[in-house]
């Protein structure tokens, strides 16, 4: 293992621990190093693991066509979701938990089975699905000002901050994830909005390249992991004091306020 893996790892790291944004870890490895950011993920993980958070499931990043192009990659890019993320639908994010918070809607799917196939399809995942469940992403970045680029959000676990599930579980079988819409409300402002179709053309596709990908890096997919399968609209900032909330058609409604600053 290189030491600027290491570096990279520590300084994301001590960023979290601190509650202190760290510059861009990309000048560490060569332009577009993926197999260098995963790395630095891996460790990370491991540290927090080795501290008692648990797995629970993965989700997935870049799912969106600008934001790839934006980013000069032509695919997503996941990371691990832990226990300690998982919020209830409806609770608050207390003031100072995350550093940088944007919000995002999506699908999630939670696993009746293993995805252990290296060449997944959406028919695989969806005889692997037990149910679906509206969702909240609010991802985060250890990154001082959101500078990233694809190395830099891969490596920080693929700027993961906290979930919410909604209450609503429904049968994959009773929707198509391609034709959802969705619409995500700050307030009672319409801040954000999308479908299905904006999610790598179905969430379903986005799940079947993680259950792959996982796959062939030997860590696949388990029966009750929960999977984020990435944003159908744009990603929105949050601030001290807003109420976030998403509907999703034939999924219902998932939401989550953030505490005013200075609140304990």
């Amino acid at each position: 293992m290189s030491t600027d893996v290491q570096k990279a790892a520590e300084l994301l790291a001590a960023a979290a621990g601190t509650a202190t944004p760290c510059p861009p870890i990309r000048d560490l490895f060569a332009d577009g190093d993926l197999d260098a950011a995963y790395e630095v993920q891996r460790l990370n993980t491991e540290r927090m693991l080795a501290a008692g958070r648990r797995l629970i499931g993965r989700k997935i990043g870049l799912t969106s066509a600008a934001v790839q192009r934006q980013l000069g990659v032509d695919q997503p890019d996941f990371g691990a979701l832990l226990s300690d993320m998982a919020l209830g639908n409806g609770e608050t994010v207390p003031a100072g938990r995350l550093l940088q918070p944007k919000v995002e809607a999506e699908i999630a799917l939670i696993l009746g089975t293993d995805l252990t196939s290296p060449d997944c399809t959406t028919a695989d995942v969806r005889a692997a699905t037990a149910y679906v469940c509206p969702a909240l992403e609010i991802v985060d970045s250890r990154i001082a000002d959101w500078d990233i680029t694809i190395v830099d959000t891969v490596a920080d676990n693929a700027s993961s901050g906290l979930f919410v599930l909604g209450d609503t579980r429904v049968p994959i079988d009773d929707l198509e994830p391609a034709d959802v819409g969705m619409r995500l409300y700050r307030g009672g402002e319409l801040v954000s909005e999308g479908s299905g179709r904006d999610c790598l053309g179905d969430p379903l596709n986005a799940a079947a390249w993680l259950a792959s990908t996982l796959a062939r890096r030997g860590d696949p997919l388990r029966a009750g992991d929960i999977v984020l399968t990435g944003a159908l609209g744009p990603m929105v900032p949050a601030s001290p004091g807003d109420v976030f909330s998403a509907r999703i058609s034939d999924l219902g409604s998932v939401r989550i306020s953030f505490a005013p600053e200075g609140d304990t």
